[in-house]
């Protein structure tokens, strides 16, 4: 079995922020694989269902970002699973926007709901970073992050989340790299990233 968390900040008022996207990546993956109806435990919201013949329960922590590790070690205690069963994805401001990076443990780079889980739950979990592109000010990561995305970003927004949802069954394998490579082509393949200089940015 495996957990997938998004983080975000429950309610309408945040649904679109940036901050948000880990909801968006697990709101996508429910839809697109048929997932039982979200119901509300764990502090949370969950949804179960089968991706690559492994069970995976989605959670959505609505205690707010900064405690979001509460939700997720009660539900990893629930079932029974380790940090290594456990993957978060997250909004990520040091990867241009649409990148897609996977990895195991490292740096919380002043990710409060990061801070959050691994002081519950210890730091060897699983977080696929979702970039959001960084505003270049530092005094201006707090309000960059709790704004809506643009509607400029709304097609990469939506193609990433897709693509993040039809390569999920690959994360749930452990199949880290195969399932980073497979979005960057989709997302490639959709015009989303153009060549230029040697190096990807979204369209």
């Amino acid at each position: 079995m495996r957990l997938f968390v998004g983080l975000g900040n429950p309610g309408s008022k945040y649904a679109n922020n940036r901050h948000n996207i880990g909801f968006m990546a697990v709101g996508e993956i429910a839809r697109r694989h048929g997932f039982a109806p979200w119901r509300r435990r764990f502090q949370g919201e969950t949804s179960e269902g089968t991706l690559d013949r492994e069970k995976v329960v989605l959670l959505r922590p609505t205690t707010y970002m900064n405690e979001s590790g509460r939700a997720v070690q009660e539900a990893a205690n629930f079932f029974k699973l380790g940090a290594s069963d456990v993957t978060v994805f997250q909004d990520e401001l040091e990867l241009p926007p649409a990148k897609v990076r996977v990895k195991v443990g490292g740096g919380i780079a002043g990710h409060n709901g990061l801070r959050s889980i691994s002081s519950h739950i210890g730091n060897d979990y699983r977080r696929v970073r979702l970039g959001i592109g960084h505003p270049g000010i530092k005094e201006m990561v707090h309000s960059h992050v709790l704004s809506d995305f643009a509607k400029s970003d709304r097609a990469w927004v939506e193609a990433l989340c897709a693509a993040v949802a039809d390569n999920a069954g690959l994360l749930a394998a452990g199949h880290d790299s195969s399932f980073a490579n497979k979005v960057h082509l989709a997302l490639q393949a959709k015009g989303i990233f153009e060549k230029e200089g040697g190096g990807d940015k979204p369209a």
